[in-house]
């Protein structure tokens, strides 16, 4: 096994995609929560890509129940769940998901799992509201979403966790040493396209990897974790799932939400993602030399959901479904993004910035 194989092998571990599922049961989940939390009524089981989580309807609102992995070590929860205290506190006008305490006060139950392992359940509250990737947002509202990331961003700055160095697969600092999902990939054009964004990410990104202003980010600002409402000024309502919260360079963070957005206006396969980004750095500068590198780390990251939907499908198959829907046009979206010459996408995001 070569050092990069055996890196990924071990980044795919810790960050909770190697081990098969194992579903919580939902009796015992049922029963924690009235015993933890006096909360009782009707628990629905959401699709999700590791964890178990819960919709709990009860007579006096809704709350998400999230039961961890079985291989998330508790600290890696806890820096979730201390990032979203730290916003509560330092930027409470922010629309951030709650965590509910129990009634001991405490912020989670650890439950015991097969194999001497841990689970941690965690009650929150329920964000009402469609998502952004259930609407047709325009350019003014995507920009208004990147004003949201850009002080989410903004706020976390002051903010450090003992687990904030996680090893986590989606952390794109590490992108340029999974090239062997390459080969999972069932579809030759497929693995071509992959090919093509890990040499152009090898090329821009990964000299400049260590001079990248870092600092602790959400890490899943997609499209799936952004409640908005059109009628509403500020148009987001609601910035949900820290669950892949980490310390990495800033431009990761805006470059998950562009990499969702690509490929929504065919004609134009850049659009949305720049309109995002005019948002975010209107709020949240960055700087002109690491601007250029936003566009390709979108393609990374696009490419490496594409890649891991079709790892993980082999090796999950109760996850299948979910999984390959969630990225059903992945690889059609990075080959209309490649399809635009790069220096064009950046000369707009530069344009962009300027008052």
């Amino acid at each position: 096994m070569t050092p990069d194989a055996s890196f990924a092998q071990r980044l795919l571990a810790e960050s909770g995609l190697a081990a098969p599922h194992e579903p919580a049961d939902v009796a015992l989940v049922r029963a924690l929560v009235a015993k933890h939390y006096s909360l009782s009524g009707n628990l629905e089981r959401l699709a999700t890509e590791k964890d178990d989580t819960f919709r709990l309807a009860t007579g006096s609102g809704n709350y998400l129940v999230k039961v961890s992995p079985p291989d998330e070590p508790e600290a890696v929860v806890a820096l979730q769940t201390a990032a979203m205290r730290f916003l509560e506190v330092t930027a409470r006008e922010l629309p951030i998901q709650r965590v509910q305490v129990t009634v001991d006060g405490a912020d989670n139950v650890v439950l015991a799992a097969p194999g001497g392992k841990t689970r941690v359940l965690r009650v929150l509250g329920f964000v009402d509201g469609e998502v952004l990737a259930r609407t047709k947002a325009e350019p003014e509202q995507l920009a208004r979403a990147g004003e949201m990331l850009g002080r989410v961003d903004l706020a976390l700055a002051a903010f450090t966790h003992p687990a904030d160095r996680r090893g986590l697969v989606w952390d794109l600092r590490h992108f340029h040493r999974l090239t062997g999902l390459v080969e999972h990939a069932p579809d030759p054009g497929h693995r071509r396209l992959a090919q093509r964004v890990f040499a152009l990410f090898g090329a821009t990104v990964v000299p400049n990897l260590d001079h990248l202003e870092t600092q602790v980010i959400h890490g899943d600002f997609s499209p799936h974790n952004i409640v908005v409402d059109p009628q509403y000024e500020d148009f987001v309502t609601g910035v949900i799932d820290f669950g892949d919260t980490m310390c990495s360079a800033v431009i990761f963070d805006p470059a998950v939400a562009l990499a969702n957005l690509l490929g929504r206006t065919p004609g134009s396969p850049w659009r949305d993602a720049c309109a995002f980004a005019v948002g975010y750095t209107g709020v949240r500068p960055i700087e002109d030399r690491e601007l250029p590198l936003l566009p390709v780390a979108a393609l990374a990251r696009l490419t490496l959901r594409a890649l891991l939907a079709d790892w993980r499908a082999q090796r999950v198959p109760d996850r299948r479904d979910y999984l390959l829907n969630h990225a059903r046009n992945d690889w059609f979206n990075v080959e209309r993004a490649l399809a635009v010459p790069l220096d064009d996408v950046v000369a707009q995001l530069m344009k962009g910035k300027q008052p």
